[in-house]
């Protein structure tokens, strides 16, 4: 296999959604052997026999991150696999929309085990194979909610705000080891229909349009780049500009 990313090892969590099939098939097209990680009885499976139909080098690994052993079996089946870990994407996550007046704290802790405590652990089990091979890449999947919020959205916001925190962390912790450890917060990505948007919904981003998964698909193989590795701890916000707009009723 050619291609940037050839003889490398990513892995991808919550590889089955519409942002991590985009991350996984990019990776894919660019050599890599792309592990794909999302809880059993999602579209992940078909998408990794899609790829490997296509010549490319995918493997599906079955894991519900609300469990704390499902890190570090995805990490040894991509070893087992490949024998290395390279990059370790970690998209996957939930939310749950709800009043905190009317939150449970069943309701909170599963947002926080996938979102968060999946996210280190993730990062953590992988780092732990990346030191074997001279270090590696690791991205965190924020969002634009750990820095702004609309109601309803408490476990969510504080859990990709957690990440943010856990990555300039584990930044100044892995680097001794050659990891850099770096998050991207995307804003507005549509992965549905993106004719059926309206006018409105492009003209108020400051870059004239809405974010597609291949934008963060950019920001992500900017900061995983082979080559790089000075970047690190840092957040890559890809929102078309919408957090730097100040908006006020008229």
């Amino acid at each position: 296999m050619t291609g940037k990313y050839a003889g490398r090892t990513v892995i991808v969590t919550g590889a089955a959604g519409g942002i991590g099939r985009h991350l996984s098939r990019a990776y894919a097209e660019a050599g890599a052997s792309v592990a794909l990680s999302d809880m059993p009885g999602t579209d992940g499976e078909a998408l990794a026999a899609q790829l490997a139909g296509e010549g490319l080098a995918a493997l599906f690994i079955a894991a519900d991150l609300s469990e704390a052993a499902a890190a570090a079996r995805i990490v040894e089946q991509a070893m087992d696999w490949t024998g290395r870990v390279d990059v370790l994407v970690h998209n996957a996550g939930i939310g749950i929309w709800k009043s905190p007046l009317e939150l449970t704290l069943v309701e909170w802790d599963r947002v926080m085990n996938i979102n968060l405590r999946g996210a280190f652990l993730c990062g953590r089990e992988a780092a732990k194979a990346m030191k074997h091979t001279g270090g590696g890449a690791i991205v965190n999947i924020a969002s634009t909610r750990a820095l702004q919020s609309e109601p309803n959205s408490e476990a969510y916001a504080a859990s990709k705000g957690g990440i943010l925190a856990l990555t300039h962390a584990l930044a100044l912790s892995l680097g001794p080891d050659g990891i850099a450890v770096n998050a991207v917060s995307p804003g507005w990505i549509e992965t549905g229909d993106y004719a059926a948007l309206r006018p409105v919904d492009h003209d108020q981003h400051p870059s004239g349009r809405v974010g597609k998964p291949s934008d963060v698909v950019r920001a992500c193989f900017y900061l995983t780049d082979p080559g790089g590795g000075f970047v690190t701890g840092t957040n890559l916000v890809v929102d078309g500009g919408m957090t730097r707009k100040m908006i006020y009723e008229p």
